[in-house]
């Protein structure tokens, strides 16, 4: 079946612009992510004809072979987003393809980062991934119970001055993933929870974290109106994945 990626696009943008009217925010403070995991580099120029300047992957293995085939075929830059989680053995491929990385979920990795970064001679912008819904089964920072909880507090507080002190990384803001819900009002209190811990974050380390990475398909108005400067869409723009 085919995809009409353009007016994908203009649905979404469309969503966006409606979310943050609602919100009482300028469309232009949310980044639109196109995310084309397991699509591959025909369709992303297609999305790329549609105006759409950031872009995707979750796994280092196929952006290693598509970003290469979507930088030879266009004359105009766009700005790759690493949204996947990300090991530390890819740390150093990931340095070299992508512009932002908004997986890190550990000092680890962030060290690792750090250091392909300067060996590079470039600074790529990074993003905390924060596990504020608190299921097992996802990845990132510990968090679901930071606002009651003063050791997983000042844990946090302790990482994100780290990852701060760090060269060659930028730390811009956090990213998370909500629970898959039947409504995506279910999710408010998530994407709540993150945009007040960046808050707190803000204060205790003293510097700017603009970005908060959250929403996709599912659930990004909800996301919106709680304060996501980035959504990472890809069935509503894509279609469903042609492969797992």
């Amino acid at each position: 079946m085919s995809v009409d990626i353009a007016a994908n696009l203009k649905r979404v943008r469309d969503e966006i612009n409606s979310a943050c009217l609602r919100a009482g925010r300028d469309p232009r403070s949310v980044t639109l992510i196109a995310v084309s995991k397991t699509h591959p580099a025909d369709i992303v120029l297609q999305a790329i004809a549609a105006n759409a300047m950031h872009l995707g992957e979750n796994r280092v293995e196929e952006a290693e072979t598509k970003i290469p085939l979507v930088k030879q075929a266009i004359p105009k830059p766009v700005t790759w987003h690493m949204i996947g989680h990300l090991q530390s053995r890819k740390a150093k491929d990931a340095a070299a393809l992508f512009d932002v990385i908004h997986s890190v979920d550990t000092l680890k990795l962030g060290e690792k980062l750090s250091r392909h970064m300067e060996e590079l001679g470039r600074t790529i912008d990074i993003m905390m991934e924060i596990n504020v819904s608190g299921e097992v089964n996802k990845y990132g920072i510990a968090a679901h119970d930071w606002q009651t909880n003063a050791e997983t507090r000042l844990a946090l507080f302790d990482s994100a001055r780290q990852f701060a002190r760090l060269p060659g990384i930028r730390l811009v803001g956090l990213m998370t993933m909500a629970p898959i819900v039947n409504d995506m009002q279910e999710t408010r209190p998530v994407f709540a929870s993150l945009a007040q811990l960046r808050d707190a974050l803000q204060l205790e380390i003293g510097s700017a974290l603009p970005q908060l990475s959250m929403g996709m398909t599912d659930d990004y108005p909800v996301a919106i109106e709680e304060g996501a400067t980035l959504v990472r869409i890809g069935r509503a723009i894509f279609g469903a994945r042609t492969t797992q």
